[in-house]
């Protein structure tokens, strides 16, 4: 089997003078690091992707999308096992690959999301819905355009502490329990049993895993306006689909009936993300288009939200659900 080392054509500039030129450097780091640079394919890790992600673009990729991270033939086998003990382990055990004796497959994926629910940074009180607080991941706002190495843990232990303060006042605030009417619980049973209702003929699974390549393929870590706008446009088929879900069983530890309901937010975000991500016409951080491949200053203080279009009647839930509209928001 050959390989190329292709990582050397992607250095960036502002990278040029830390990392190895050459094959023959980037072996001498490994024993000598006070002397040598470092090897290209330990340069950060959004670069790595952009660069697999462009290779299989390219069509010098694997069968699978992805490409071959080879250290074999760079370390002694007692090397990699002791510097390396869970990755050895992990792809032993479930892809039966010794990594001490041949390359892994591996491939980009999303690794963070960087926007979110947009909350108060106080408190976690999300705007506009009273009585929900967000912290995490779901949380928008804390990392900016590219989450720190390390920072998620931190932003979970800070912010999950302000959300459960925030939440605490919160209900401690309240003057009364709020009041739900019958109608509202009836409407919400309704929707949550719609699944095995319908006489469709949609499999939640089959859905998902559609769901999830499209927006691998079209939305994924390298972006431009044609692919976003066919996801946006194959979104719109995708939530025809879902309304015809139907699933089979009783409640009781029915995963294919999570889904369902689940496969309706899923539809949500992905139509968010998409749309966000044509609107903003740069690359930044997390956010890469090859069809705007620089920042631009214009958007720097600019953020994307994606809200709902109460303004119009809706004839079902899902539609009322995703029927969304992107507007900027200048920050002050």
């Amino acid at each position: 089997m050959l390989f190329r080392s292709f990582m050397f054509d992607y250095i960036p500039a502002v990278f040029k003078e830390k990392y190895a030129e050459t094959e023959e450097e980037a072996d001498r780091w490994y024993t000598d690091q006070a002397n040598n640079r470092r090897p290209p394919e330990l340069l950060p890790r959004d670069e790595v992707a952009r660069a697999i992600n462009s290779e299989v673009k390219a069509g010098r990729g694997t069968p699978h999308g992805g490409v071959y991270l080879d250290v074999s033939t760079r370390l002694p086998a007692d090397v990699i096992k002791r510097r390396l003990p869970s990755m050895w382990h992990q792809f032993k055990e479930l892809a039966d690959v010794d990594i001490t004796l041949e390359p892994m497959e591996v491939g980009p994926t999303c690794h963070y999301v960087m926007g979110g629910v947009q909350v108060d940074p106080d408190t976690g009180a999300a705007v506009g819905v009273p009585g929900l607080f967000a912290a995490g991941e779901v949380a928008g706002g804390m990392h900016g355009s590219n989450r720190l190495g390390g920072n998620s843990l931190s932003d979970l232990l800070v912010f999950g502490r302000r959300a459960g303060v925030g939440a605490s006042q919160y209900v401690q605030a309240l003057q009364g329990r709020p009041a739900v009417s019958e109608s509202e619980v009836s409407r919400a049973v309704a929707y949550a049993d719609s699944p095995f209702q319908g006489d469709g003929d949609e499999n939640p699974y089959a859905l998902h895993a559609e769901l999830q390549q499209m927006m691998n393929d079209l939305v994924g870590i390298i972006r431009d306006e044609a692919e976003m706008n066919q996801a946006i446009e194959r979104l719109v088929a995708l939530k025809a689909r879902a309304a015809r879900i139907c699933v089979s069983g009783g409640r009781a530890f029915n995963t294919g009936w999570h889904l369902a309901l689940d496969l309706h937010n899923m539809l949500q975000v992905s139509e968010a993300v998409a749309k966000s991500a044509v609107t903003r016409q740069e690359s930044r951080g997390g956010h890469t288009r090859n069809d705007f491949p620089t920042m631009d200053a214009k958007w720097r203080r600019v953020n994307v939200l994606a809200v709902w279009d109460r303004s119009e009647e809706h004839t079902s839930e899902l539609q009322s659900r995703l029927h969304l509209v992107c507007r900027l928001l200048l920050e002050k």
